[in-house]
């Protein structure tokens, strides 16, 4: 693939924009710069520095964002500054979208991709993919809650009660809830119609992939294959 092509593939601009940051010695491969913009290279593998930046190259985006609260799950954010902020720009331009919403106020592990059936399979209802959040609650937790949460509790405009898919006591005040929907606002109305309210909530993992320990609110990572795997088992 020429170098202008892998370049734009990446996010680094029109093919145009890519052959001026070549001519203009802006990109750095194997330690030497770059001259010829359709020089022809395969990027597997391919590592790119451009602008003093190290770049893997990614066929298509998969990213995980410990997102932090005070950001919107919006590309036109209204009250908030928007969580594609936090990403730097050759994949906002990339036009990752996020595999589901978090609340403003709500943290924790948020999927993005390029990848729209992914994206698809992910968020579809049938597929009852497991969302697994910790939830701080205004009140005490108690074995009542518990059970009402798992025997399905009504939500307003919803035709059938809404179960949780898991849930456990993990704190005075404090609960492991698994859901396998993605309704608006879901884990709130649900906490509410049982008789108690959020008062914090953080989402820490969707199916078998889990939130890692070091990454903190505001940091993104790639995806490894084996988070991929994980991923598209729960989605097969």
């Amino acid at each position: 693939m020429q170098l202008d092509r892998i370049l734009q593939s990446q996010g680094f601009g029109s093919r145009k924009e890519c052959r001026g940051l070549v001519r203009h010695g802006f990109v750095v491969i194997g330690g030497e710069v770059q001259e010829d913009p359709f020089a022809d290279l395969d990027p597997t593998g391919l590592e790119i520095e451009v602008d003093g930046e190290t770049w893997a190259y990614h066929e298509v985006a998969y990213v995980m964002l410990h997102k932090p609260t005070g950001y919107e799950v919006s590309h036109k954010p209204i009250h908030h500054p928007s969580v594609f902020s936090l990403l730097p720009s050759p994949l906002r331009a990339r036009g990752v979208q996020a595999v589901g919403r978090l609340d403003e106020d709500t943290t924790g592990m948020l999927i993005l991709t390029e990848d729209g059936q992914l994206i698809h399979q992910l968020s579809s209802p049938k597929r009852a993919i497991p969302k697994i959040y910790q939830v701080t609650l205004k009140h005490p937790a108690n074995d009542e809650l518990v059970a009402a949460l798992l025997a399905g509790v009504q939500l307003h405009d919803e035709p059938e009660p809404v179960v949780a898919a898991g849930c456990e006591i993990v704190g005075e005040c404090a609960l492991r809830l698994t859901i396998t929907g993605g309704k608006y606002h879901q884990v709130k109305r649900m906490i509410a119609a049982a008789g108690n309210r959020v008062e914090a909530l953080h989402r820490n993992a969707i199916g078998r992939l889990e939130l890692p320990a070091d990454l903190a609110p505001g940091e993104w990572r790639w995806l490894t294959p084996a988070d991929l795997a994980a991923l598209r088992c729960e989605a097969d």
